[in-house]
């Protein structure tokens, strides 16, 4: 298991644009992928998980890998969210 902490700076926060562009990316990894904030936990590859997490600006979340690619997974979706989307765009 590989875990990192991310902070969303994205005006609209994990909002459907930023999320899809996060689950699209997150869908190119074959581990099992994460993403919990307060002690919510929910599947990175599924869009209405994302969403119901209701992320705005400012949040912290966790970003939480396992499998052969966890540790390329998870800093890839950081690397995205520090970028605050733009990688994406």
């Amino acid at each position: 298991m590989y875990v990192k902490t991310a902070t969303i700076m994205k005006q609209v926060g994990l909002h459907a644009r930023p999320a899809t562009f996060l689950i699209q990316k997150a869908n190119e990894f074959k581990c099992s992928l994460w993403i919990e904030k307060d002690e919510r936990r929910v599947n990175a590859k599924s869009l209405l998980g994302v969403l119901s997490l209701g992320v705005a600006k400012g949040s912290t979340i966790r970003i939480i890998g396992e499998g052969l690619d966890e540790v390329d997974a998870v800093d890839t979706l950081c690397r995205l969210i520090d970028s605050d989307f733009a990688e994406a765009e």
